[in-house]
């Protein structure tokens, strides 16, 4: 925090490169050269003693297999030292109970990365109204798309300005994700109400006030129609490949249209979320959501030889359904945006809220007649409406009552219990 009631931020601002297949082969071989430094990294770590995992040896390690592996070469030398910070940071996550432990990144089920820690190294300019220009080390000029203003020339200084940029691949292509630094005016107190949100499939959103938030298909039905038709096509030809059989062009083809076509869904979705949690955020000062724990609400029903499970196909559905709404993103975007608006955002526990009335505090089963009437069982009350409204008046309810489990907005997720460092990393 600065003086004057400014503070400084940083944010992120994706944008898509314009690489011609040359510079694209370069960039790959760049991303592959950082994930197989990832990897001997690992490799290295497991291999030294407790007292030799230092930043000092580790650097030594990555400056020699530089030298010994031809290939490594391709990735430019800070990039590589921001493989060696990430690496290093990854473990003191896991120490410090935020993360997972850090393993080896796969060459097909990993995101291809190339970190650019340095941002005088870019030298952006802006060419046109809709394209820049940005320097990547060792890969060239490339074009970028340019959809938002960026603190470049005059425009930067030391309190706005870029810090760097990382290059991400996905089914789309290459993109450029800037870090930017900029110095803002601290936000005062919200003076919007206070709501609480329950999310669903039928009804996305659904706010305490009456409010709702809906979208419809993000494919059209054509593009519906041309994605079953390539799955089903995809099915086909690799019902017919024989075992260890290379994958043809075609199919490898087919795979991709599938992947694009998956990527449009997913760029919509994100879109309305984008734009929902905004509106959000400018209009509450308060948002209280319910802690769900989504990875257990998505296990498979299947079960075992001995038990198995009931209505398979049918959560299976419901799964996929729960994994498209995204909830656990709507969340995030909601704890960054409501923090700049200097709001609050809240979870409290999930556990009955759908059963409970809101108007007289009865808690009983069956009162949720249809997905979306709720009839109190109470003979005292006999309150009826919306069963989407009423959830959101009871999880704003347990806020006021005092069971927020985050009462600020400054993480997306409940922080994980502290454990001690694994065997592998003392």
């Amino acid at each position: 925090m600065s003086d004057h009631g400014l503070e400084r931020r940083q944010f992120g601002h994706r944008a898509r490169l314009a690489l011609l297949p040359a510079l694209a082969l370069k960039a790959d071989d760049q991303a592959h050269a950082s994930r197989t430094m990832w990897n001997l990294l690992h490799a290295w770590w497991e291999m030294m003693p407790k007292e030799k995992r230092t930043l000092a040896n580790a650097d030594t390690a990555i400056r020699q297999a530089r030298q010994d592996i031809d290939f490594l070469a391709v990735l430019p030398a800070q990039a590589a030292q921001a493989v060696l910070k990430t690496y290093f940071q990854a473990w003191k996550n896991c120490w410090e109970g935020r993360a997972d432990a850090p393993n080896f990144k796969a060459r097909f089920r990993s995101t291809l990365t190339v970190d650019v820690p340095q941002g005088r190294d870019l030298n952006i300019v802006r060419v046109h109204r809709r394209w820049g220009m940005v320097n990547l080390p060792k890969i060239g000029r490339v074009r970028f798309r340019w959809t938002k203003d960026l603190p470049v020339g005059k425009h930067a200084g030391k309190e706005n300005r870029i810090t760097g940029a990382r290059l991400v691949k996905d089914t789309l292509g290459w993109h450029i994700a800037f870090r930017v630094q900029t110095l803002e005016k601290a936000p005062g107190t919200h003076p919007g109400p206070k709501a609480g949100i329950d999310v669903g499939i039928t009804v996305p959103l659904a706010l305490s006030d009456g409010q709702t938030y809906e979208h419809g298909e993000w494919l059209t039905n054509r593009e519906q129609a041309k994605l079953l038709g390539l799955e089903q096509r995809a099915a086909g030809r690799e019902k017919h490949r024989r075992p260890g059989e290379r994958t043809s062009r075609r199919l490898h083809h087919t795979y991709d249209q599938i992947a694009g076509l998956r990527a449009k869904a997913k760029r919509r979705a994100t879109d309305w979320q984008h734009k929902t949690t905004t509106d959000i955020a400018r209009t509450y000062s308060t948002v209280v959501v319910e802690a769900l724990q989504i990875t257990n609400m998505v296990k498979s029903a299947k079960g075992t030889i001995e038990e198995p499970g009931k209505n398979v196909a049918q959560k299976s559905g419901l799964n996929r359904s729960i994994s498209g709404e995204a909830w656990g993103r709507t969340v995030t975007m909601l704890t960054y945006k409501i923090d700049r608006q200097g709001g609050t955002l809240a979870k409290v526990p999930a556990p009955g809220t759908s059963r409970r009335c809101s108007a007289c505090g009865f808690t009983t089963t069956g009162s949720r007649e249809t997905q979306a009437l709720f009839v109190c069982k109470n003979p005292d009350c006999g309150w009826s409406g919306n069963a989407d409204h009423n959830a959101a008046r009871n999880i704003l309810h347990l806020y006021r009552m005092g069971h927020a489990l985050i009462p600020a907005a400054g993480r997306a997720v409940v922080r994980r219990a502290p454990r001690v460092k694994p065997a592998t990393a003392r």
